[in-house]
């Protein structure tokens, strides 16, 4: 399957909790399994360590708790017609949540040695295109014309990192819930390197506690404008990038509850 050049990723924001019926596999799951049921091209789910989800609930990992409440990321890339469909599904499966789609691009996509055999063809970072150009048309989609422009805001910083006394991770993720944003997600990596090029990993010798960390945070503009004169002046090291999304919010109705059990 030819699947290099513009195409659409999809990211489905939700808790590890959240399920499609009463006595069904976790959301996450089950988004996955259709996923590939219906012949997406592939699926990563990327499980937070901290959080905010859609109603302001702050989501954690905690010692007093049985249950564990994290937010979660499931990734999708396809064509759009493809991901067009799979939005149908989304809506189904997920309660209370948020999807956001954006340009992605793929310079390279092999599922086996005979193909990277085949591949002719040189590596080249894409150029400018339309705002929005590559997502499933609205037309062919309806589902689309309820999506909204929004922002999704990336926070790398270290684990390490704090502000007045508790990890900046935790503070910007509290302000961001003061500040009513729809949603926040912390995710820490096992490897990386900041701006001072010293490279962070969990190997076992060096038992090192600073880890990278990404804070996505997504909403309309004009909410993410709010939390940035915080960063500016919590943010001592680190990169913020900032990118155009489209993104539709999934809220519990009643009915949709009822149709769960």
């Amino acid at each position: 399957m030819k699947l290099q050049g513009e195409q659409t990723l999809l990211r489905v924001y939700l808790r590890n909790t959240d399920k499609h019926g009463w006595f069904s596999a976790p959301a996450a799951e089950t988004l996955v399994k259709k996923a590939r049921s219906m012949g997406l091209s592939g699926a990563t789910v990327l499980r937070g360590i901290l959080g905010i989800d859609i109603t302001g609930r702050l989501l954690e990992r905690s010692n007093w708790s049985l249950v564990e409440h994290v937010p979660v990321i499931v990734e999708f890339v396809d064509h759009p017609q493809a991901i067009g469909r799979f939005l149908s599904v989304v809506g189904e499966v997920v309660l209370e949540g948020m999807a956001t789609l954006e340009r992605g691009h793929v310079l390279l996509y092999r599922q086996n040695l005979v193909a990277a055999d085949k591949a002719a063809m040189r590596l080249e970072v894409p150029g400018p295109i339309t705002p929005f150009s590559t997502l499933p048309n609205p037309e062919e989609f309806p589902i689309m014309k309820s999506s909204e422009e929004g922002k999704l805001l990336r926070i790398f910083i270290g684990e390490s990192d704090v502000w007045q006394g508790q990890p900046l991770y935790r503070a910007i993720v509290l302000k961001a819930r003061e500040l009513g944003l729809a949603g926040a997600t912390v995710l820490r990596g096992p490897m990386g390197f900041g701006a001072n090029s010293r490279v962070h990993t969990t190997k076992v010798l060096e038992l090192s506690t600073d880890m990278p960390i990404i804070i996505e945070i997504v909403d309309r503009g004009n909410k993410i404008e709010l939390l940035l004169p915080f960063l500016d002046e919590a943010v001592s090291e680190g990169m913020i990038t900032i990118e155009d999304v489209r993104v539709l919010f999934y809220k519990a109705s009643e009915d949709k509850v009822r149709g769960t059990a």
